[in-house]
């Protein structure tokens, strides 16, 4: 499985970008602000490539998607949310998007659990996020 983030839509609150999956499109994202100072809470993750497990989230209380070694942040995520209330860093999904906001969130958060699970059975899964 191979996963890309291209991000697309920058604003002053989000980024908005579109998965792909094996080079086809399979939802849209929202993240922080992109910058170039992190700010706590408030800034996207760096451009790169970063492994994917799924485990044990302590504040979700569920098995959750969370990225490996992601420079100067901790405890990143994919999960369902609409704004950037909604994520601290991490990476939210979603079927439909305008301005600041994604829709249909958790449908595709539990499609794409689903299918990294699957991927996962057989070996290592990487995410790249580039513009």
């Amino acid at each position: 499985m191979k996963i890309v983030l291209i991000r697309d839509q920058f604003t002053d609150k989000s980024t908005i970008g579109k998965l792909y999956i094996d080079n086809l499109f399979y939802c849209h994202t929202l993240e922080d602000v992109v910058r170039n100072e992190k700010i706590k809470h408030e800034t996207a993750i760096p451009y790169g490539k970063y492994e994917l497990v799924v485990n044990w989230s302590n504040r979700f209380k569920r098995q959750m998607p969370l990225l490996i070694n992601v420079p100067n942040f901790e405890g990143i995520r994919i999960h369902s949310g609409n704004t950037d209330k909604d994520t601290s860093g991490c990476i939210l999904l979603g079927e439909t998007r305008s301005k600041d906001f994604i829709g249909q969130s958790r449908l595709a958060y539990n499609r794409f659990l689903k299918d990294l699970q699957t991927a996962l059975k057989t070996g290592k899964v990487f995410i790249e996020i580039i513009k």
